[in-house]
């Protein structure tokens, strides 16, 4: 079998104001169903290797961890080698549920954005109230990133982690960069 490869092999850059990394590969299932079915919760639980989190949150430990993507969808991420056997698991959990499971990982890219300013960058692409009091660790949004959909959440009060389309990884990275150039902090938060 051969290795996966992330859409920009790693890229970092630490010039500027915050941390940008491209993380990966990390191991993506959506799992779309009725949330308020206990099956589907109970197999999604198991799959993420954490609790449930609440309506736009975020739980995770390590690169296991579900996110909350809407009223009937989750994103369940795991480590990129044991994705496969989370998502065989899954159909004898939801055998008298309906529901969708399916491997995104590889159409996905995944980076993160390190440092004191990271509320900063963020604040200047996305449409999300950043400030402390209004975003905490664990909460997670669907949104933009500049031009393109993307999620993000905060495990700490200094990382923020985002996942978008593969396709559009180079200008999700470029376009974080820019936000964290150097000598570009506000001063807001």
């Amino acid at each position: 079998m051969s290795e996966p490869v992330t859409a920009l092999r790693g890229a970092s850059d630490a010039t500027g104001i915050a941390t940008v990394t491209e993380l990966g590969p990390l191991g993506m299932i959506t799992l779309r169903g009725d949330l308020g079915d206990k099956a589907i919760i109970k197999a999604a639980v198991a799959a993420g290797g954490v609790t449930m989190p609440e309506v736009r949150h975020c739980a995770t430990e390590g690169e296991s961890g579900i996110a909350w993507m809407s009223p009937d969808e989750l994103l369940i991420m795991s480590p990129y080698s044991e994705v496969h056997a989370r998502l065989a698991d899954l159909p004898d959990k939801l055998t008298k549920s309906h529901a969708l499971a399916v491997n995104v990982s590889d159409a996905r890219a995944v980076f993160q954005v390190t440092g004191p300013n990271a509320r900063e960058v963020m604040a200047k692409l996305a449409p999300v109230d950043m400030h402390p009091d209004h975003f905490t660790p664990g909460m997670f949004r669907r949104t933009r990133i500049a031009q393109v959909a993307a999620a993000f959440w905060m495990p700490d009060a200094e990382t923020v982690q985002i996942i978008c389309f593969r396709s559009v990884a180079k200008y999700v990275f470029d376009v974080l960069n820019m936000a964290a150039q150097d000598r570009s902090e506000v001063g807001y938060f």
